[in-house]
């Protein structure tokens, strides 16, 4: 029997506080059975011939207080099949377990670092790990999802599934990550099929950082001047506004915004009470419809 090949990272980041996984695999949306994680508990990426029950059994168990290395040696005890398992666990506290049963086909292996764990199996051979291993380390000092999404690129460009590429995943929880705050699912993007999915992966974080980034106060924009004249001559072509561009912040020119912001997903960037917008939202806009007439 073949069973999915896939190479993963399970991962912590202390300054954030997240839990996440990143996946990539030649098998139909991998990141829908692999990458588990939740707030106070940890992460799991489980594969090869997956126990999908590792997962929320994991966290269940690690979100109890259980390490990574417990929680690990629970698992295995009690599964039959257990040496056509693979699974990677980063604990609450970054505690991290990797296994890898006698039975996965080679190559394959894991090994575990400072906050993370990294598997794979049915790979191009052990220069996947060590390639996705070495880029955690070295890119500490990225942002989480991309330093994730790095090492998934190092081991996917070092020969990744040895039989080819079809999926890939990224899964980050963070305390009120989520969209306005309510649900802890901070980066959450999966490719399911695709002939490159891992770069497509990362244009996906690349347009997460565009909608749902945060900018500093000294990076926002002042909406007045010669700034806004360029969103009301913007809004104006668009047909969302109807008054003079005189870069005044007025409230014609605040109800206009507020329906075109609203219109491009970008309320989470703009601050319509405070008259201000991330750098990098007015910047798109205007790039982007700059040849609207």
């Amino acid at each position: 029997m073949i069973y999915p090949s896939t190479f993963s990272m399970a991962a912590y980041d202390r300054v954030e506080k997240a839990w996440g996984v990143a996946v990539a695999s030649k098998f139909l949306a991998a990141g829908a059975l692999v990458a588990w994680a939740r707030v106070g508990s940890g992460a799991v990426a489980t594969q090869a011939h997956a126990n999908t029950s590792y997962g929320p059994r994991g966290l269940d168990l690690m979100g109890s207080g259980l390490s990574a290395a417990e929680t690990l040696k629970v698992l295995i005890s009690n599964d039959q099949e257990r040496e056509k398992r693979q699974v990677g666990l980063v604990d609450a506290n970054g505690e991290a377990a990797t296994f890898t049963g006698e039975s996965c086909q080679d190559w394959a292996g894991g090994i575990t670092g400072a906050g993370f764990a990294v598997q794979g199996n049915i790979l191009a051979g052990e220069i996947v790990i060590q390639a996705m291993y070495q880029s955690f380390l070295d890119n500490h000092t990225q942002p989480i999802p991309w330093r994730l999404h790095t090492a998934l690129l190092a081991g996917d460009r070092a020969g990744g599934d040895r039989r080819g590429r079809q999926s890939a995943a990224i899964y980050i929880v963070k305390d009120q990550g989520g969209y306005g705050g309510f649900t802890d699912r901070w980066v959450d993007y999966r490719v399911d099929d695709h002939s490159d999915p891992v770069i497509r992966l990362g244009e996906l974080l690349e347009l997460h950082d565009l909608y749902f980034g945060k900018s500093p106060i000294s990076d926002q924009v002042e909406l007045k001047g010669l700034s806004l004249r360029g969103l009301q001559d913007l809004m104006k072509r668009l047909g969302y506004y109807h008054g003079d561009v005189h870069g005044e912040y007025d409230v014609p020119t605040r109800v206009a915004l507020e329906s075109f912001i609203g219109s491009e997903n970008f309320e989470e960037r703009t601050y319509l009470d405070a008259g201000r917008m991330d750098r990098p939202v007015l910047e798109y806009l205007l790039a982007h419809f700059k040849d609207v007439q």
